[in-house]
C-alpha cells in the first residue's frame, strides 16, 4: 500500500484533573475493534489536525477542547492498513463527557493503561504517557 494511502488521524489523550487518562473500547465490527483506544479521528480535506481533533471529540466524546499541544506522532502498518496518528495532549475542555457512539469509556490513571488491549499503533502512547 503506498503512503498516500495512510489513514491520518487525530487522536487525544484527555486527561482530566486527577490525571486521568480517557479511554473507549472500539466496537467489536471495526478495525482493530474490541481493543482500548484513545479518541479520535480521521483528518478531513482543508482540515488542520488541531481542528479534526476538535471536531472528533465533540463528535465522539461531547467534549470542547480548551487546551491542547501536540504529543507525538506515530506511524504504523497493519497488514490491511496504514495510519499517521496525529496525538495531542488535551489538557482542558469543557462538557460531560459522554461515549457520543456508544462505546463502553472510562478514565483511567496512566500505571493502569498496560491492563487494557489497545491496537499496536497504540502502544508508543502509553509508553510517552508512562515515561511523563
Amino acid at each position: 500500500m503506498a503512503s498516500s494511502n495512510r489513514v491520518h488521524v487525530a487522536v487525544g489523550v484527555i486527561e482530566d484533573d486527577n490525571g486521568h487518562i480517557f479511554i473507549s473500547c472500539r466496537h467489536p465490527h471495526l478495525h482493530q475493534g474490541g481493543k482500548w483506544e484513545f479518541p479520535g479521528g480521521k483528518v478531513e480535506a482543508n482540515e488542520s489536525v488541531y481542528e479534526a481533533l476538535c471536531r472528533e471529540l465533540q463528535e465522539e466524546c461531547n467534549l470542547t477542547v480548551q487546551q491542547a499541544c501536540p504529543l507525538t506522532v506515530i506511524t504504523h502498518d497493519y497488514s490491511d492498513k496504514q495510519v499517521l496518528l496525529d496525538v495531542w495532549m488535551v489538557t482542558a475542555f469543557s462538557g460531560s463527557v459522554s461515549q457520543q457512539e456508544g462505546q463502553q469509556w472510562r478514565w483511567v490513571p496512566v500505571y493502569e493503561l498496560d491492563a487494557y488491549p489497545f491496537p499496536p499503533a497504540n502502544q508508543p502512547i502509553i509508553e510517552v504517557l508512562q515515561r511523563r
